[in-house]
């Protein structure tokens, strides 16, 4: 019989229910896996509202705490949304004391860029949200009518059922490439605080917690 692996717990507030079902279908996939080093936790909680969470939260169990979420343009009630957001999570950091951490995880414009990069590059820019359906529907030989039926229960998880880990190690590596090619662009990079952002698209941040979690159990 082999050895009870050790338990590493990670704990997210996302925006979404995809969000949601795409943590634990990775929970569920990595404790599948023999060679990963630790059997995980993955709490994951849809709140839009990081200081809500924050609240209630006990800072012993959860002492890092990433909040996943969307740039979603840069129109004036979108930039004040996710400038909201920010201010919460510094704002929750500070009132936990010093132990406690609250992380960003960020995609502009859309967790669906994430999702491609699971398959294809996805390093162009685009105007808006909707221009996501076409690399989605390519990535993962679907043909969605439109975003709302790419996120149904049923629909989103056909899709995580054509994910490996080795797709979501590429995701990462691809992510890379495109914060990579801002940084080299010398795209205008925001800071608030310790969280740092581009306003350009694509950008995202959600493959850090992801690397992480990969690196932990020795699968990346």
């Amino acid at each position: 019989m082999a050895p009870r692996k050790e338990i590493r717990q990670y704990w997210f507030t996302v925006e979404g229910e995809t969000e949601k079902w795409y943590l634990e279908w990775l929970r569920e996939t990595i404790n599948k896996k023999p060679e990963a080093l630790y059997q995980i936790s993955i709490k994951s909680k849809v709140e839009q509202n990081p200081m809500k969470f924050a609240k209630v939260v006990n800072p012993i169990s959860a002492r890092v705490v990433t909040h996943w979420c969307d740039y979603e343009s840069n129109d004036a009630a979108h930039v004040s949304k996710f400038e909201g957001i920010l201010k919460q999570l510094r704002e929750s950091t500070g009132s936990k004391g010093k132990n406690f951490k609250y992380n960003l995880g960020y995609s502009n414009f859309t967790f669906e860029l994430w999702m491609v990069l699971h398959k294809k590059d996805c390093n162009g820019s685009f105007a808006n949200r909707s221009q996501y359906l076409a690399p989605i529907n390519s990535a993962y030989q679907e043909n969605f009518e439109d975003l709302d039926k790419f996120k149904r229960e049923a629909n989103f998880k056909r899709v995580l059922n054509k994910l490996t880990l080795n797709d979501v190690a590429s995701a990462v590596n691809r992510a890379k490439v495109i914060m990579n090619n801002n940084k080299t662009n010398k795209l205008k990079l925001m800071i608030y605080g310790r969280y740092k952002y581009y306003i350009d698209n694509p950008s995202l941040t959600i493959w850090e917690s992801v690397e992480e979690i990969l690196k932990d159990c020795n699968i990346m």
